[in-house]
C-alpha cells in the first residue's frame, strides 16, 4: 500500500478489523461510478457528505452512494433547524480531505456523525479511506465505533 492515510491509521490504532480496496482513479468519481470499478453491489458503498447548520456547527452524513442526503431528516438527526452542504472549496481546510477522498474518520476535527440506518442490516460497508481511490471496507459497527457515529434515517 502506498502513503497511509488518517483514516487507516486511525483504524489500525484502534485495532479495528478492516480491508483498504484500491482503485484506478486520478480525479473524484461519483460513488455509483466507484462501486462500479470496485465491482460491489452500490448499495454497500457510501459516500462522506459535510454539512453546517444554521447554529454554525459542522456535522457529517454517511449515505449510500446511489441517494441523496435528505436535508430535513439530517437537520432531525442532528438537531439543528436546518442544514446546508458545505461548498467544495470549504471541505479541505475543514476535514482535511479533498472532494472524492473524504473519509468519516480522520478529520482534521472531531463533527457530530451519522450513518444513514440501511447500513445497519449490511454485513459490510465501504467508504473512502481518505484518498481518491483508496475505499475502506469494514462491518458497519465498527464505522459507528471508529466514527462514534449514530444510526438515523437520512435518505
Amino acid at each position: 500500500m502506498a502513503q497511509k492515510t488518517n483514516a487507516v491509521r486511525i483504524l489500525e490504532q484502534q485495532k479495528i478489523a478492516f480491508e483498504v480496496i484500491n482503485f484506478e482513479a486520478t480525479e473524484a468519481v461519483s460513488g455509483v461510478e466507484a462501486a462500479a470499478r470496485m465491482g460491489i453491489d452500490r448499495k454497500n458503498v457510501f459516500k462522506t457528505l459535510v454539512t453546517v447548520g444554521k447554529s454554525g456547527a459542522h456535522y457529517v452524513f454517511v449515505v449510500p452512494v446511489a441517494e441523496e442526503l435528505d436535508l430535513r431528516k439530517a437537520a432531525v438527526a442532528a438537531g439543528e433547524k436546518n442544514i446546508a452542504m458545505i461548498h467544495s472549496k470549504e471541505l479541505l481546510p475543514l476535514t482535511g480531505y479533498i472532494h472524492g477522498g473524504c473519509s468519516p474518520i480522520g478529520m482534521k476535527k472531531a463533527f457530530p456523525t451519522f450513518v444513514d440506518a440501511s447500513a445497519e442490516d449490511l454485513e459490510f460497508i465501504v467508504f473512502s479511506g481518505g484518498r481518491i481511490g483508496l475505499q475502506v471496507k469494514m462491518p458497519p459497527s465498527e464505522l459507528i465505533k471508529a466514527a462514534r457515529a449514530a444510526y438515523k434515517e437520512l435518505v
